[in-house]
């Protein structure tokens, strides 16, 4: 059975993407920082053979932008179409071929492979996976995909806040069986990249 790895994308450009870390850092800055993190986390977690890999994409009018292409292969690509967040994040659940499902965010600079395999590993165990970040949120979200979806996981999620990983918790209901994979840090602000920037150091 295939394993799928979605990673959600947003246009780079100026003003585009990282607007609350750009408000921090400078537009211009913010805007090198993602898109060198896309193109890590294509060319490093895209081209790896153990999963077929999805980039999940918005604007839906920009699915053609070289930037998709830093992988040097030709990944999938689908528009995110509307909706909130939640609504965006459940739809490559409900639509890919059979097979578990793993999503990340394209602004964790510290994803590899090797947790992403962890994240399948674990969906050999359990109906769900979440990769914690430090915020209060998640980074990954993942599913073993032989039970139905939870049709509201992320019914009342408020989003962009310390609850967001809890509020999702709490929406799973019945014999879903939950397991966890590293905490990592998705860079928001001036003060994540900050501390991304010393571990630099």
């Amino acid at each position: 059975m295939i394993r799928h790895l979605v990673i959600f994308a947003k246009m780079p450009g100026l003003g585009r993407a990282k607007r609350r870390l750009g408000r921090g850092i400078g537009a211009l800055e913010a805007a090198r920082f993602y898109r060198n993190t896309l193109e890590r986390t294509i060319a490093g977690c895209g081209r790896d053979r153990r999963w077929k890999t999805w980039l999940w994409i918005t604007p839906d009018r920009e699915i053609d932008h070289p930037a998709w292409r830093a992988s040097g292969r030709r990944l999938a690509r689908v528009g995110q179409g509307g909706g909130d967040l939640g609504a965006r994040m459940a739809r490559p659940f409900r639509m890919l071929p059979p097979g578990p499902v793993v999503l990340i965010g394209s602004d964790i600079p510290t994803v590899s492979s090797t947790i992403i395999a962890a994240a399948f590993r674990a969906l050999g165990t359990h109906d769900l996976v979440f990769g914690p970040a430090i915020d209060g949120g998640f980074w990954l979200i993942g599913a073993k995909r032989v039970r139905p979806w939870p049709r509201d996981l992320f019914k009342g999620v408020r989003w962009s806040t310390g609850q967001v990983l809890a509020d999702t918790r709490a929406n799973i209901v019945g014999r879903l069986s939950v397991g966890f994979v590293d905490t990592l840090e998705d860079i928001d602000d001036a003060e994540s990249y900050e501390r991304w920037k010393g571990t630099r150091a």
